[in-house]
């Protein structure tokens, strides 16, 4: 009987592992959705460390006693602008809503803020990004609704704008609304 070498059968069977990971990939319930391994938990911490000029973010910010958004921003980013108007609606109608300013410089940030308004009730400042990969931020902007104790309830990437902002993160913060 003739000996069968291993690389003779590892790319079949590479190539099976890759079927096998698109035929899952394909029959997923939604295709677009990124998942976030924080819902259903405590947010985590988010650097006290406040940009300048604007006021920090404090521990207890994430347990406010109600429905709190954390929006991860830049001013380099243009979804971000798209997203602005929606975020200072939101604050008017009075959404509390926490900034976390990542992989930007200061002056750039708060000049945006001071020029198109400000929606927070806070700005951490986060030029490394650190807090943003302990959020499992993969690029900005992303929203989290957090309930009443601060725990994570949904995970929103992608601008506050259009029919995805309507038909995902609408009734899910209605939902954590109570409404």
């Amino acid at each position: 009987m003739p000996k069968i070498s291993p690389l003779m059968i590892a790319p079949p069977l590479i190539f099976a592992g890759f079927i096998a990971l698109a035929g899952v990939g394909m029959f997923r319930n939604d295709p677009n959705e990124l998942r976030s391994t924080l819902v259903g938990k405590p947010a985590p911490p988010i650097t006290e460390v406040g940009l300048e000029g604007f006021e920090p973010v404090t521990a207890e910010a994430m347990a406010t006693g109600e429905v709190t958004l954390v929006n991860f921003w830049a001013s380099w980013c243009p979804p971000c602008h798209a997203e602005h108007p929606k975020l200072l609606e939101m604050a008017a109608e009075g959404m509390p809503i926490i900034g976390v300013n990542f992989k930007d410089k200061a002056g750039p940030a708060g000049g945006y803020l001071t020029d198109d308004g400000n929606p927070f009730r806070a700005v951490a400042f986060d030029p490394q990004g650190r807090t943003a990969i302990d959020w499992g931020v993969t690029a900005p902007p992303e929203t989290f609704i957090l309930d009443a104790e601060g725990t994570v309830l949904f995970r929103f990437a992608g601008p506050l704008v259009g029919s995805d902002y309507e038909q995902r993160f609408l009734p899910e913060l209605e939902k954590a609304l109570g409404q």
